[in-house]
């Protein structure tokens, strides 16, 4: 039993709370956890050493592990050892190398990277006898497996590389209007004095852009070459998308993936993280933001920031569909965590996405640097 005193408080767990849970056998990892694998509210989850191609993507239900489902399902299976490629279209399945043994009260979320999430690659985490993906209840004992498809660009993967992202929760959500709307005045969140706060705090789509010879986004490309997932600013970014310089407004092709960016700055302060939730289908048939948890400190001073826009990873559904400058695309849930982080997102911690503008994926040179 973990006797951390934070656990007694709602809210999310911090990253020395999440190291307290290696220490103590609520998370187990294959290997040593990397350096710099514990984020400020999040643990970063590594790929195991064999990735399965599935001919469909599923939940195990009530009754059944993942293991059950995959000896039905399973295509072909690839070592990861030495990297393998994962095609577009296809779905895998992939043992990581942490597992869980959660106390009682302690549940867990998972997401995919910000990374991840811009360049397209869909991705959520699955455990045993689930029936929803990227969320483990109170209590859970056994291993985590990734779900992969790539939509846009063919990756490179290998044991260890990490696509998803978990955090630790004591208790149930501790999230409400009236405690944004408080935090809001205190420490002004988004970039605006009239915030409209109903179910989160909205955010709207930028597509005036910042100057005129500057682009409001970015459509990727097909056909283009692969990504290798662990390596940083090695990509021309023009050989991977198109800039975007209309303003006004957007049609969404469904066949189409965009990076946008939000009109408003965010801050997360330090005793916060966020999550930006699906926006309300019935304004739009379109997905806003895979990669949906921002740390805390997330353009906020205390991590050197001064205010850093939310980039959007956007899809339309079955229909195009017109995006207008101003459009609200998604809400920001703000919940508290149990305490403060040691350090927050942007100090020294190899935060990429500090005080973004608009901005691709790691994986690019920084050619776009002075667009934000």
């Amino acid at each position: 039993m973990i006797t951390n005193p934070s656990f007694s408080k709602r809210g999310i767990l911090p990253s020395h709370s999440i190291r307290a849970l290696a220490e103590n056998g609520a998370v187990i990892t294959a290997t040593p956890l990397d350096a710099d694998q514990i984020q400020p509210a999040s643990l970063d989850l590594r790929l195991g050493p064999v990735a399965h191609r599935v001919r469909a993507s599923f939940l195990p239900g009530r009754n059944a592990t993942v293991e059950d489902r995959l000896g039905e399902l399973v295509l072909h299976t690839m070592p990861l050892d030495q990297g393998a490629v994962l095609e577009t279209g296809c779905v895998y399945i992939v043992p990581l190398l942490e597992s869980l043994a959660l106390p009682d009260g302690i549940n867990a979320l998972a997401n995919p990277k910000s990374s991840t999430g811009r360049i397209d690659v869909f991705t959520r985490v699955i455990a045993d006898h689930a029936r929803e993906f990227d969320k483990i209840a109170t209590g859970y004992s056994g291993p985590l497996y990734a779900e992969i498809s790539p939509r846009t660009f063919p990756i490179l993967v290998r044991t260890g590389s990490r696509l998803c992202q978990i955090r630790f929760r004591a208790g149930p959500p501790a999230s409400s209007d009236a405690a944004t709307t408080l935090l809001h005045q205190r420490e002004r969140l988004v970039s605006t004095d009239e915030a409209d706060i109903n179910n989160g705090i909205a955010l709207s789509v930028d597509l005036a852009g910042p100057g005129r010879n500057e682009p409001i986004g970015f459509r990727a490309k097909r056909h283009s070459a692969l990504i290798d997932v662990d390596e940083k600013a090695r990509l021309d970014l023009a050989d991977y998308w198109e800039p975007l310089t209309q303003r006004g407004s957007l049609i969404l092709d469904p066949n189409e993936f965009y990076i946008l960016a939000s009109k408003e700055s965010v801050k997360i302060p330090p005793t916060h993280a966020a999550e930006m939730v699906p926006f309300n289908p019935l304004v739009g048939e379109f997905r806003v933001h895979y990669a949906g948890f921002f740390d805390p400190g997330f353009g906020h001073a205390a991590g050197h920031g001064e205010g850093s826009r939310a980039v959007l990873e956007v899809r339309s559904h079955e229909v195009p569909f017109i995006l207008e400058d101003g459009q609200i695309v998604g809400r920001l849930i703000y919940e508290p965590l149990t305490e403060p982080p040691e350090q927050v997102y942007g100090q020294g911690i190899g935060s990429h996405y500090q005080s973004q503008g608009l901005k691709l994926s790691k994986h690019f040179r920084v050619a776009d640097e002075h667009w934000s």
